[in-house]
Protein backbone atom coordinates (compact mmCIF):
# COMPACT_ATOMS: atom_id res chain seq x y z
CA UNK A 1 0.00 0.00 0.00
CA UNK A 2 1.03 3.56 -0.61
CA UNK A 3 0.75 6.18 2.65
CA UNK A 4 -2.21 7.32 1.23
CA UNK A 5 -3.84 4.13 1.07
CA UNK A 6 -2.54 2.95 4.37
CA UNK A 7 -4.06 5.93 6.13
CA UNK A 8 -7.34 5.10 4.01
CA UNK A 9 -6.73 1.35 5.48
CA UNK A 10 -6.22 2.74 9.30
CA UNK A 11 -9.44 4.96 8.83
CA UNK A 12 -11.04 1.48 8.48
CA UNK A 13 -9.54 -0.24 11.28
CA UNK A 14 -11.34 2.75 13.86
CA UNK A 15 -8.52 5.03 13.50
CA UNK A 16 -10.94 8.63 13.74
CA UNK A 17 -8.65 11.48 13.94
CA UNK A 18 -8.25 13.07 10.92
CA UNK A 19 -5.52 14.92 12.01
CA UNK A 20 -3.39 11.36 12.84
CA UNK A 21 -4.73 9.90 9.45
CA UNK A 22 -3.54 13.00 8.17
CA UNK A 23 0.21 12.97 9.54
CA UNK A 24 0.27 8.81 8.30
CA UNK A 25 -0.61 10.06 4.70
CA UNK A 26 2.05 12.88 4.81
CA UNK A 27 4.94 10.81 5.71
CA UNK A 28 6.63 8.13 3.95
CA UNK A 29 7.20 4.90 6.04
CA UNK A 30 9.40 3.59 4.03
CA UNK A 31 11.98 6.78 4.67
CA UNK A 32 12.32 5.25 8.02
CA UNK A 33 12.76 1.09 7.19
CA UNK A 34 15.97 -0.08 6.29
CA UNK A 35 16.50 0.00 2.63
CA UNK A 36 16.08 -3.45 1.90
CA UNK A 37 12.50 -3.43 3.52
CA UNK A 38 11.42 -0.59 2.04
CA UNK A 39 9.13 -2.55 0.23
CA UNK A 40 7.37 -3.26 2.86
CA UNK A 41 6.69 -0.27 4.40
CA UNK A 42 3.22 0.00 3.13
CA UNK A 43 1.68 -3.34 5.31
CA UNK A 44 0.64 -2.79 8.60
CA UNK A 45 2.72 -4.38 10.64
CA UNK A 46 5.90 -3.86 12.37
CA UNK A 47 9.59 -4.28 10.75
CA UNK A 48 13.30 -4.60 12.53
CA UNK A 49 15.58 -1.69 12.41
CA UNK A 50 18.11 -3.25 13.71
CA UNK A 51 19.70 -3.95 16.88
CA UNK A 52 16.44 -5.58 18.19
CA UNK A 53 14.59 -2.87 17.79
CA UNK A 54 11.10 -2.54 15.55
CA UNK A 55 9.36 0.09 14.01
CA UNK A 56 5.83 -0.37 15.29
CA UNK A 57 2.67 -1.66 13.42
CA UNK A 58 1.17 1.57 11.52
CA UNK A 59 -2.19 0.79 13.34
CA UNK A 60 -0.69 1.06 16.71
CA UNK A 61 1.25 4.25 15.68
CA UNK A 62 -1.82 6.18 15.13
CA UNK A 63 -4.02 4.34 17.83
CA UNK A 64 -1.39 5.30 20.40
CA UNK A 65 -1.45 8.65 18.82
CA UNK A 66 -4.87 9.06 18.67
CA UNK A 67 -5.45 7.93 22.73
CA UNK A 68 -3.38 11.08 23.39
CA UNK A 69 -6.26 13.17 22.22
CA UNK A 70 -3.22 16.21 21.34
CA UNK A 71 -3.49 19.68 21.13
CA UNK A 72 -1.31 21.54 18.68
CA UNK A 73 1.76 23.56 21.47
CA UNK A 74 0.94 20.59 23.65
CA UNK A 75 4.45 19.50 24.91
CA UNK A 76 4.81 15.56 24.39
CA UNK A 77 7.28 13.49 25.87
CA UNK A 78 8.34 10.01 23.69
CA UNK A 79 10.25 7.03 25.41
CA UNK A 80 12.04 5.17 22.45
CA UNK A 81 13.06 7.18 19.12
CA UNK A 82 13.96 4.14 17.21
CA UNK A 83 13.11 4.53 13.34
CA UNK A 84 11.73 8.69 14.60
CA UNK A 85 8.35 7.50 13.13
CA UNK A 86 6.07 7.95 16.35
CA UNK A 87 8.39 11.64 16.02
CA UNK A 88 7.52 12.19 13.05
CA UNK A 89 3.61 11.65 13.50
CA UNK A 90 3.61 13.72 16.57
CA UNK A 91 5.29 16.41 14.89
CA UNK A 92 2.75 16.42 12.31
CA UNK A 93 0.14 17.19 14.95
CA UNK A 94 1.90 20.48 15.72
CA UNK A 95 3.18 19.44 19.00
CA UNK A 96 6.39 19.93 20.65
CA UNK A 97 8.15 16.66 21.06
CA UNK A 98 11.04 15.77 22.85
CA UNK A 99 12.44 12.35 22.33
CA UNK A 100 14.67 9.78 24.06
CA UNK A 101 16.75 6.75 23.03
CA UNK A 102 19.12 4.43 24.94
CA UNK A 103 20.81 3.43 21.59
CA UNK A 104 23.05 6.10 20.13
CA UNK A 105 23.13 3.89 17.19
CA UNK A 106 19.03 4.17 16.64
CA UNK A 107 18.83 7.87 18.48
CA UNK A 108 21.62 9.82 15.87
CA UNK A 109 20.57 8.34 12.16
CA UNK A 110 16.70 8.74 13.99
CA UNK A 111 18.00 12.90 14.21
CA UNK A 112 19.75 13.17 10.80
CA UNK A 113 16.50 11.58 9.30
CA UNK A 114 13.72 14.00 10.53
CA UNK A 115 16.19 17.01 10.63
CA UNK A 116 16.72 16.24 6.92
CA UNK A 117 12.37 16.20 6.42
CA UNK A 118 12.49 19.56 8.06
CA UNK A 119 10.91 18.43 11.13
CA UNK A 120 12.29 21.55 13.44
CA UNK A 121 9.96 20.65 16.52
CA UNK A 122 11.71 17.81 17.62
CA UNK A 123 14.12 17.37 20.50
CA UNK A 124 16.82 14.44 21.08
CA UNK A 125 18.42 12.63 23.96
CA UNK A 126 20.34 10.32 24.06
CA UNK A 127 19.78 8.03 27.63
CA UNK A 128 17.42 5.26 29.68
CA UNK A 129 14.34 6.79 29.19
CA UNK A 130 12.49 5.77 32.12
CA UNK A 131 13.75 8.70 33.94
CA UNK A 132 12.34 10.45 31.56
CA UNK A 133 13.48 13.97 30.68
CA UNK A 134 13.37 16.04 33.93
CA UNK A 135 15.22 19.24 33.04
CA UNK A 136 11.93 19.88 30.23
CA UNK A 137 9.15 18.87 31.98
CA UNK A 138 5.89 19.43 32.82
CA UNK A 139 4.68 17.51 29.91
CA UNK A 140 1.61 17.69 28.78
CA UNK A 141 1.64 13.66 27.27
CA UNK A 142 4.16 11.01 27.42
CA UNK A 143 4.32 8.10 25.02
CA UNK A 144 6.31 5.33 25.39
CA UNK A 145 7.09 3.25 22.82
CA UNK A 146 9.01 -0.33 24.52
CA UNK A 147 7.35 -2.17 27.37
CA UNK A 148 8.64 -1.74 31.11
CA UNK A 149 7.30 -4.31 33.49
CA UNK A 150 5.45 -1.91 36.00
CA UNK A 151 4.82 2.27 34.92
CA UNK A 152 8.16 3.74 36.00
CA UNK A 153 7.23 6.93 38.89
CA UNK A 154 9.70 9.35 37.09
CA UNK A 155 7.16 9.39 34.46
CA UNK A 156 4.26 9.85 36.04
CA UNK A 157 6.37 12.69 38.15
CA UNK A 158 7.14 14.79 35.11
CA UNK A 159 3.53 14.93 34.17
CA UNK A 160 1.83 18.38 34.29
CA UNK A 161 -2.13 17.76 36.29
CA UNK A 162 -3.65 16.64 33.25
CA UNK A 163 -1.50 14.82 31.93
CA UNK A 164 -2.21 11.60 29.88
CA UNK A 165 1.14 8.62 29.86
CA UNK A 166 0.22 6.02 27.71
CA UNK A 167 2.83 2.81 27.62
CA UNK A 168 2.97 -0.82 26.81
CA UNK A 169 2.77 -2.55 30.25
CA UNK A 170 4.19 -6.13 30.85
CA UNK A 171 6.45 -8.79 30.82
CA UNK A 172 9.62 -9.56 28.88
CA UNK A 173 7.86 -12.95 27.78
CA UNK A 174 3.88 -12.71 28.11
CA UNK A 175 1.43 -10.52 28.24
CA UNK A 176 1.56 -7.18 27.53
CA UNK A 177 -1.38 -3.79 27.68
CA UNK A 178 -1.37 -0.79 26.42
CA UNK A 179 -2.20 1.62 29.84
CA UNK A 180 -3.44 4.91 29.90
CA UNK A 181 -2.82 6.96 32.64
CA UNK A 182 -4.13 10.20 33.42
CA UNK A 183 -3.02 12.50 36.24
CA UNK A 184 -5.75 14.30 38.34
CA UNK A 185 -5.96 18.12 38.60
CA UNK A 186 -5.89 18.13 42.04
CA UNK A 187 -4.31 15.77 44.38
CA UNK A 188 -5.57 12.53 44.38
CA UNK A 189 -4.75 8.52 42.51
CA UNK A 190 -4.21 8.54 38.57
CA UNK A 191 -6.76 7.23 36.42
CA UNK A 192 -5.45 3.89 35.29
CA UNK A 193 -7.14 2.70 31.81
CA UNK A 194 -6.12 -0.28 29.98
CA UNK A 195 -6.91 -0.05 26.21
CA UNK A 196 -5.43 -2.96 24.12
CA UNK A 197 -3.25 -6.09 24.45
CA UNK A 198 0.22 -5.30 22.52
CA UNK A 199 3.54 -7.01 21.84
CA UNK A 200 6.37 -4.59 22.12
CA UNK A 201 10.45 -4.61 22.55
CA UNK A 202 11.51 -4.56 26.17
CA UNK A 203 12.26 -0.96 27.49
CA UNK A 204 15.99 -1.04 28.92
CA UNK A 205 16.57 0.22 32.21
CA UNK A 206 18.57 0.04 35.31
CA UNK A 207 16.00 1.89 37.73
CA UNK A 208 13.32 0.98 40.15
CA UNK A 209 9.52 0.41 38.04
CA UNK A 210 6.85 0.91 40.28
CA UNK A 211 3.50 3.37 39.82
CA UNK A 212 3.64 5.96 42.24
CA UNK A 213 0.14 6.11 45.06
Amino acid sequence: MSDRELAEFLGRQGITDARVLEAIRSLRRADFVPEELQDLAGQDSPLPIGHGQTISQPFIVAYMTQALALEPGERVLEIGTGSGYQAAVLSRLGVEVYTVEVLPELAWPARERLERLGLGNIHFRVGDGTAGWPEEAPFDAILGTAAPERLPPALYEQLRPGGRLLLPVGARTGHQELIRVTKPLEGGAPQVEALLAVRFVPMTSSLPETLPH
